[in-house]
């Protein structure tokens, strides 16, 4: 079976409701997407990095529970493992607090075996940062080379808006190495200022790579590829906490694409119906993750869904 490989940090999130902590489980952007991924039943490899302390114990405990390899993620000796505070607003998203204690060199890690028509899931500001560049921009290159399809998550947050001119060219940079691109409305508007989608994709976008999926909450998604301009509505939910919502919208993608056996040579083939089809796994995956406190689906969900 065709494999995941994931790549990005892995946190401890705390989350808190009306300023008191409801919950304190593992986290991280492609982290999340790898969970709900490997509780489906398909093959995942994470590539990311924890500290030697009772942090990292319980997120590595909780991967090997959850079916992921711990092989690729390495250890931060003498150093803590990264936790943020998630503070819950009225509309049940996150304002983030991040407290790290990363050393100079990062991500000295080993890379899994990347087949044709695997996926390599990356993005947030751990795809921007300086110091994991060369590390991130190999592991591109290598995955571009083996023909998988790499999968550019934006999730560019407000808190690092006022860096936004000093990132574009590297978020351009990923853009060129993304088969798909998908970002909130929200992080387009910090990266760019812009709050028209059209616009995001034919000046920003569609030069480097010709998918994009935009998402706005409550409001759906839009799809754009070289031959469609679609806008799929969502069923409305009350969430719980919309924390780990957008990751799980990748996993469902993710899994659409693996279960209509859509890969590296594939990806202009299908037509509205087959992308809603898979647009629709990403819908109900993040509708599933906002009626919880957790990050991902759950195992009950997932096995509904699960790939034998």
């Amino acid at each position: 079976m065709r494999k995941v490989i994931g790549v990005g940090e892995t946190v401890l999130d705390v989350i808190f409701r009306d300023n008191r902590p409801q919950v304190a489980v593992p986290g991280g952007s492609a982290f999340n997407c790898m969970v709900s991924l490997s509780r489906l039943g398909i093959p995942v490899a994470f590539i990311s990095e924890l500290g030697d302390d009772r942090v990292g114990d319980t997120v590595r405990d909780f991967m090997q529970s959850n079916g992921m390899t711990t092989s690729h993620t390495g250890s931060l000796s003498g150093r803590k493992s990264p936790v943020s505070l998630a503070f819950l607003d009225q509309s049940k998203d996150a304002e983030y607090i991040f407290y790290t204690d990363y050393p100079a060199r990062r991500l000295d890690v080993s890379f899994p075996v990347i087949n044709e028509d695997d996926i390599l899931v990356f993005g947030s500001f751990y795809a921007l940062h300086a110091d994991l560049r060369e590390r991130i921009t190999d592991l591109l290159e290598y995955a571009r080379l083996r023909k998988a399809i790499i999968y550019y998550d934006v999730n560019f947050r407000k808190a690092h808006a006022h860096e936004a001119i000093r990132v574009r060219s590297t978020v351009m940079d990923n853009y060129e190495f993304a088969g798909i691109v998908h970002g909130s409305d929200e992080d387009f508007f910090n990266l760019y200022g812009k709050t028209d989608m059209d616009n995001v994709y034919k000046e920003e976008v569609e030069f480097y790579c010709k998918k994009l999926i935009t998402t706005h909450g409550a409001g759906g998604v839009n799809l754009y590829t070289e031959k469609i301009r679609a806008h799929f509505d969502v069923t409305p939910v009350t969430p719980l906490s919309t924390v780990g919502a957008g990751d799980s919208f990748n996993a469902g993608v993710i899994y659409g694409l693996i279960k209509h056996g859509i890969g590296y040579h594939d990806l202009s083939l299908p037509g509205e119906l087959t992308w809603e089809k898979i647009i629709r796994y990403g819908m109900e995956f993040a509708s599933e993750v906002c009626r919880s406190y957790d990050n991902y689906i759950s195992p009950e969900f997932a096995e509904r869904y699960r790939i034998q």
